[in-house]
């Protein structure tokens, strides 16, 4: 439902002896998680309209004050950049590492790839016990929509790499910059969403005019995080184990990639443009193919076999089930929309 309908009218009651009252729409109170005593606040455009809102949660985060991780020194690998990805996504714009102890290089280096890997971040400050970084990024400029279409686009291209390593019999050097893309674009999708949970206003700025479409979108984020963790893996153990294969032992179609970019395409299509006609069809198409290639893997000749690629197979029926959740995800949405009926035979 937006919130644009329906009740947009709401009449002016009397609240005491000079006081005037609206009452607010109660899918928007719970949605905003509003009790009788709670604090709202609202300011004024030179229109004449109000912009109305819950108050700051005590604690919550704001956008004058950096997130201060403080230690006597970091010696384990890999906890700094976790720390630095959780607090970028989590919406923390500045973030500030101090030690008593100097950082050692591995571990400056550690935050620099990092700051490298996430979208928007960069180093401001660095001294031999402290190192600042900030992001520039602003969260109205990037909608749910423009980056889940982003990452279809990364998620294609792992598929066709994988078609051109079948194809080619030759290592793929792209997987890395894949994988790294990737993460930069989920890692942004996640953050975005925990920004909107908080701000209603962004929330229908980046495409998300129901609050409660934040949680649907999550679905979607994580989706699209395990297929390319799938798509990854997958990449990754055919770069190893093609070349081994006899001439003829394995091909793009034999694997079900084609079909696998195609339904890709579709998913993502229909969650953008909601249709339950549409929506019904890439259902029963994803499991389909779903199916077909988790299926496969049984029906491998000895070579193949040999070669590991039922593992492959078994990686590709998770990416399609993934895919499954996504076409689950279309039907709500159209089915949300009220709009449309579509005639089903009966069995």
């Amino acid at each position: 439902m937006a919130w644009g309908t329906p009740n947009r009218e709401r009449r002016v009651l009397k609240a005491g002896h000079s006081s005037i009252a609206v009452t607010l729409p109660k899918p928007w109170a719970e949605a905003m998680n509003l009790r009788p005593g709670d604090l709202v606040v609202f300011d004024q455009n030179d229109d004449g309209t109000l912009f109305l809102k819950p108050a700051p949660v005590p604690g919550a985060i704001t956008s004058g004050s950096p997130f201060l991780v403080t230690a006597r020194s970091f010696d384990t690998p890999g906890v700094l950049e976790r720390l630095v990805v959780g607090a970028y996504r989590v919406g923390h714009d500045a973030i500030e590492i101090r030690t008593d102890v100097p950082l050692a290089p591995d571990r400056v280096e550690e935050l620099l790839g990092a700051a490298r890997g996430l979208l928007g971040v960069s180093v401001v400050a660095q001294e031999p016990n402290r190192i600042v970084l900030q992001n520039f990024i602003d969260p109205s400029k990037y909608g749910l929509p423009q980056l889940v279409q982003r990452m279809k686009m990364i998620l294609v291209a792992f598929l066709e790499e994988t078609e051109e390593v079948v194809g080619r019999r030759q290592r793929s050097r792209r997987i890395a910059t894949l994988e790294e893309e990737s993460r930069k674009v989920l890692a942004l999708l996640v953050r975005q969403l925990f920004l909107a949970s908080r701000d209603w206003s962004l929330a229908r700025r980046i495409g998300s005019p129901d609050p409660r479409q934040l949680l649907e979108w999550r679905v979607v984020v994580h989706s699209l995080e395990e297929l390319a963790e799938l798509l990854g893996a997958t990449l990754r153990t055919l770069n190893e184990e093609v070349p081994k294969l006899p001439a003829g032992a394995i091909d793009a179609a034999a694997l079900g990639l084609p079909e696998l970019k195609v339904q890709l395409k579709s998913v993502v299509d229909a969650l953008m443009h909601p249709s339950l006609d549409h929506a019904c069809e890439v259902y029963h198409e994803t499991d389909r193919i779903g199916e077909e290639v988790r299926s496969a893997g049984e029906r491998r000749g000895a070579p193949a076999r040999k070669a590991n690629l039922k593992s492959v197979s078994v990686l590709l029926g998770r990416g399609a089930s993934c895919l499954s959740v996504l076409a689950e995800i279309a039907i709500d949405r159209a089915v949300s929309t009220g709009t449309e009926t579509v005639m089903v035979e009966a069995a």
